[in-house]
């Protein structure tokens, strides 16, 4: 930035006497009738001078001008006397014109110095908000990577917790029909008749069957949440998919009723039929472990949104508590079911990796009398 060049205050004051008398001597040099027609000199002079300093170095000037003028310009010269009324009326105006300059040029110069004035605050303040923005700015980085670092170590914390509750829970799931299936085989050497060599191969099989569908549901999460699922999309029935389901329930509970209107299931939706089914045998499955004997499930097809087919799995159970619908869908959560047998925990959360593959949604609604409702979508096949 530049600094301006300002004259001394002697040299301002000096200029405002000896510039007119610099001027007069000039003019003198003239011829009489010449010399009036360089007065406006003596104007110009008193302008600059108000721009440069103000009013007051324009006021002596102009004065000084005035007496110079009359001294050496007007009849009877090298008097200060003025005998032509004319005269004085021209001396008058002039010093009035120079007034008027010398106010409007100081006005000038007091607006300049102003906006001088101004422009250098603005400057300060731009330098300020600079260096303010600069200083937030880092500041502002600095709080993101301690935000992110922090986000990070919750995830790594989070992560960790996940990784030691399922090692905990396959650990625990692993075990239990491992340990029967090594003490059932251990003591078939110990039995003695046909009955209890049936029965303990009979329990072998059972706890065999239920290590493979633990390990099967791990197979299936895991592909899920890598987001490896392929699904081979195809117009399919959902009638046909419900009546698979129902039959291979009635295969575990043969006596268990499962109600669905085959007119309003008529239907085509777009997806894995293999997918499909397991979303229904896990959702009915559910509801055969939680409803009364003797209670039938009840399986509706709606229309309620463009372009999807919303199904809904009622049982009259004990129903899911408002605090746990989030919850049920997670990774091995299990709610009670009051000494039937237990299950690995991830089928609900299977259903719900399955739908949402799908572009659907489930969720539990609330059902008003006693029981769960399961309400999941499906994304409607397009006409032909």
């Amino acid at each position: 930035m530049t600094t301006r060049w300002r004259a001394p205050d002697w040299a301002i004051w000096l200029v405002a006497v000896g510039g007119p008398a610099v001027m007069t001597a000039g003019l003198v040099r003239l011829s009489a009738p010449q010399r009036r027609d360089y007065v406006f000199l003596y104007l110009g002079l008193v302008a600059v001078l108000a721009v440069m300093r103000g009013l007051w170095p324009a006021l002596l000037c102009a004065g000084v001008s005035f007496l110079l003028v009359d001294y050496y310009f007007v009849p009877p010269i090298y008097t200060l006397t003025i005998a032509d009324e004319q005269d004085i009326v021209n001396l008058l105006a002039f010093f009035a014109t120079a007034t008027i300059i010398g106010l409007l040029a100081s006005l000038r110069r007091r607006a300049l110095l102003g906006s001088e004035a101004l422009t250098r605050q603005l400057r300060e303040a731009n330098t300020e908000l600079v260096k303010l923005n600069k200083e937030q700015s880092e500041a502002t980085s600095a709080a993101l990577r301690l935000a992110r670092s922090d986000q990070q170590i919750r995830a790594l914390k989070e992560s960790d917790r996940l990784r030691r509750e399922l090692l905990a829970n396959v650990s625990h799931e692993l075990r239990t029909p491992l340990g029967t299936i090594l003490t059932e085989s251990t003591d078939m050497a110990n039995t003695r008749t046909r009955a209890e060599m049936e029965r303990t191969l009979q329990t072998i099989a059972a706890e065999a069957r239920r290590l493979k569908l633990l390990v099967d549901d791990m197979l299936d999460m895991t592909v899920i949440e890598s987001g490896a699922l392929q699904l081979d999309l195809e117009p399919l029935d959902l009638g046909d998919a419900i009546a698979a389901a129902t039959d291979r329930l009635h295969r575990a509970s043969p006596d268990r009723q499962v109600d669905w209107d085959a007119a309003a299931a008529r239907v085509e939706v777009l997806a894995d039929w293999d997918r499909v089914g397991q979303i229904f045998d896990n959702l009915v499955s559910n509801a055969d472990r939680f409803a009364p004997p003797g209670a039938p499930i009840t399986v509706r097809v709606s229309k309620e949104e463009p372009g999807l087919v919303t199904v809904r799995v009622v049982d009259t159970g004990p129903g899911v508590p408002h605090e746990l619908r989030d919850r049920i869908f997670e990774r091995f959560f299990r709610a009670e079911t009051d000494g039937k047998p237990g299950t690995t925990g991830l089928g609900l959360a299977i259903v719900k990796g399955l739908v949402e593959a799908h572009a659907g949604t489930v969720a539990v609604e609330d059902s008003g009398p006693p029981g769960a409702v399961f309400r999941f979508t499906l994304p409607e096949a397009p006409a032909a």
